[in-house]
């Protein structure tokens, strides 16, 4: 289940990408999931654990992925229990962390109101009110009300 938070939140880490950089484990990276999001996102390719073929760049390495891309990684892998800061993600990430929600227990924090519009069947607890929504409307709705970000 998806859980959203808005505001400044204990235990949270607000600029993912330097995280990642510093707590990525290789496996993470040769992972369906990841090599999904790497495609999708950066339109890029995975060629091994540590090496992926960008169409601008040219071969990188994984720390130079782009920054939402690191953020739905850690989302989808750290044990650490820490909630990620999704508003360093771009929307195109959105229905990315819905399918992380779907697949497990997964709490964001947010400082701005993301456009999960594009998420069919889109649903998520609410945590600064504890509502729960079942659609992006009545996400947007309970959001625009929530005063801290």
């Amino acid at each position: 289940m998806l859980k959203i938070i808005f505001g400044e939140v204990e235990n949270s880490v607000y600029h993912p990408p330097t995280y990642f950089d510093n707590q990525y484990e290789d496996e993470w990276i040769t992972d369906p999931l990841t090599v999904a999001m790497i495609r999708d996102i950066d339109k890029s390719e995975v060629v091994g654990p540590r090496l992926i073929e960008s169409p601008v760049l040219g071969p990188i390495p994984v720390k130079e992925i782009s920054g939402g891309v690191k953020t739905l990684i850690l989302m989808a892998f750290d044990q650490s229990g820490r909630i990620f800061n999704a508003s360093a993600c771009g929307d195109n990430c959105a229905k990315w962390i819905a399918e992380i929600g779907r697949q497990k227990n997964l709490t964001i924090n947010l400082h701005h109101v993301m456009d999960f519009s594009a998420v069919p069947a889109f649903e998520a607890v609410m945590l600064n009110t504890g509502a729960t929504v079942h659609s992006y409307g009545e996400y947007l709705e309970a959001a625009i009300q929530i005063k801290e970000r």
